[in-house]
């Protein structure tokens, strides 16, 4: 009889294993990718959160700044 789905499974895990039970040094290197990887997902989203927070103080001043100089006014209604 053909072994089930389940079985298979269990027999590619089992020989994953002895692979690289038989050679650590793929081991060693699969778990710094991955270690890497996350790494590198919590770089890129501490870096997005910091240029979206920059991004709205930097409107926040130009708003700011105009409405300021939209209350100056020019002596003599000449221009500058």
């Amino acid at each position: 009889m053909n072994p089930g789905p389940v079985e298979e499974a269990g027999q590619t895990a089992r020989s994953l294993i002895d692979a690289l039970r038989s050679n650590p040094a793929t081991l060693t290197l699969i778990v710094a990718n991955v270690a890497l990887l996350v790494f590198f997902f919590f770089a890129l989203k501490g870096g997005a959160e910091f240029r979206d927070l920059s991004l709205r103080n930097q409107y926040e001043l130009m708003r700011e700044t105009s409405q300021l100089l939209s209350k100056c006014v020019v002596p003599g209604g000449g221009t500058l």
